[in-house]
């Protein structure tokens, strides 16, 4: 059916749009899938399959990374051994940035907590690659310390392989496929010490960022990416898990229940975008996408950055773990191999997990900027719904989507132009709504759920 004209708003005054077919709201009309562009689909497939492996077997020569091997350590052996390794390929690659990339360590001693017997020295690895537009700072995260058995023990054999040497694989690669582009946001790619006792190398730089006021806008957060075969013999190669918070910190729970956004979160609105673009630029891939902030009563160093307010930060998780190759100490017993050794690594899935994030690493920073202080009128009753906005960077028009309260992903959009004002014959009573910014080439931003508004 032919629906009301969708009025929109310019920076220059009202403009009423021709009348849309819109059709019948709720039928299954699903969004057509995303168009690729050609240099994020360049740097995807840059993407090296050797070059994953030769880091998880770097990685793993260094016997332990666990981070009580600090003062043991040596130029081949330890936690900071591994350390220096890692600035050094951050190095060669900052090499050929002219100057746009820089690498940095963040050192500090972390306290003696219940849990551990002494103090520890943590220091995370971080490469920075600025962009042209201020105002927007990118984050791609792992950890490279690892445990055995113990995570206390700085002497044990700890190969850590996939846990977490395949995600520090996939940040190193990134960066090298990455540093050559001209980007408009700043990509901080980060490989953290201390994660295992408490993400305490994550914690400490997340508070440094905020206190800065640095301004986050997403966090991809790898850790375990590289191994397809759960530890019940389950596989799915092509498909990769990525979990997000609900309630962001500071969230009013009456307001959430009122309107009904506790699937909106900018968490989720990131595991979204992800979970719509990586089957654009990675054949036969797709994102599952896990509504819970880590796997079940655990944790991982997003988690870092949304305690300090950075909301939009998501975790990358293989499909299906195996749970004999993590913090274990390497044995045979009863014909079971346990331990985190490099055999158990699939290096196809990590290249497809490493080219994932690149995609929409790439689009992120690439792309525009969300808009801003998005905001759903309510000034009456009706059966259509008004949105305003702040002009997002770059962002050449917007687009309205929306969904059923029920469904994972947004199910419709419609473009209105370069507007900061729209209405659109979607009941807000029925479906989740919100905005995002389309740039000239094309590309997405995020979407934004709106603030109720009565002005």
């Amino acid at each position: 059916m032919t629906l009301p004209s969708l009025h929109s708003k310019s920076p220059g005054g009202y403009a009423l749009g021709a009348a849309l077919l819109l059709g019948t709201l709720g039928a299954d009309q699903p969004m057509p899938p995303l168009p690729s562009y050609a240099p994020v689909t360049a740097m995807v497939d840059a993407v090296q399959a050797a070059r994953l492996q030769s880091t998880v077997d770097e990685l793993v020569a260094f016997g332990t990374r666990n981070d009580f091997s600090e003062k043991s350590s040596t130029h081949a052996h330890g936690v900071f051994g591994a350390r220096d390794w890692i600035v050094g390929r951050f190095a060669a690659i900052a090499a050929t940035t002219n100057g746009r990339m820089s690498v940095a360590l963040d050192t500090y001693l972390q306290a003696k907590t219940p849990k551990t017997p002494r103090a520890v020295l943590e220091s995370s690895v971080l490469a920075t690659l600025r962009g042209t537009m201020p105002g927007r700072v990118y984050v791609m995260s792992s950890h490279f310390d690892d445990c055995d058995g113990r995570c206390t023990d700085g002497m044990g054999v700890a190969p850590g392989a996939d846990d977490n040497g395949s995600s520090v694989a996939a940040v190193l690669e990134a960066a090298r496929v990455m540093a050559n582009v001209q980007f408009r946001g700043t990509i901080l790619f980060a490989c953290f010490d201390g994660e295992e006792l408490g993400l305490w190398g994550s914690n400490h730089y997340a508070h440094e960022l905020a206190a800065k006021h640095t301004p986050i806008l997403a966090v991809l957060n790898d850790d375990i990416i590289g191994n397809s075969v759960g530890g019940n013999g389950s596989s799915e190669p092509g498909v990769i898990r990525v979990f997000s918070e609900a309630l962001p910190e500071g969230a009013d729970l009456e307001r959430v229940n009122l309107v009904g956004s506790e699937n909106d979160s900018p968490s989720r609105e990131l595991s979204r975008f992800i979970a719509e673009l990586v089957p654009a630029y990675v054949p036969d891939f797709t994102v599952r996408q896990i509504y819970r902030s880590d796997r079940f009563m655990r944790g991982g160093d997003q988690e870092s950055f949304q305690s300090v307010g950075y909301a939009a930060a998501v975790r990358f998780v293989e499909a299906h773990e195996n749970f004999t190759h993590q913090h274990q100490d390497v044995r045979m017993r009863d014909g079971v191999q346990y331990g985190d050794l490099p055999q158990y690594i699939d290096i196809e899935y990590l290249r497809r997990a490493t080219q994932a994030n690149v995609a929409a690493l790439a689009v992120l920073a690439l792309g525009p900027a969300p808009p801003g202080d998005v905001r759903l009128e309510l000034k009456r009753l009706g059966y259509d719904s008004t949105l305003r906005w702040q002009p997002g960077t770059d962002a050449a028009s917007y687009e309205i989507v929306w969904r059923s309260t029920d469904a994972p992903q947004w199910e419709h959009a419609r473009n209105v132009g370069n507007a900061t004002e729209a209405t659109v014959p979607v009941s807000k009573d029925d479906y989740v709504i919100g905005v995002r910014s389309v740039d000239s080439n094309g590309l997405r931003s995020p979407a934004v759920y709106p603030v109720a508004a009565r002005q």
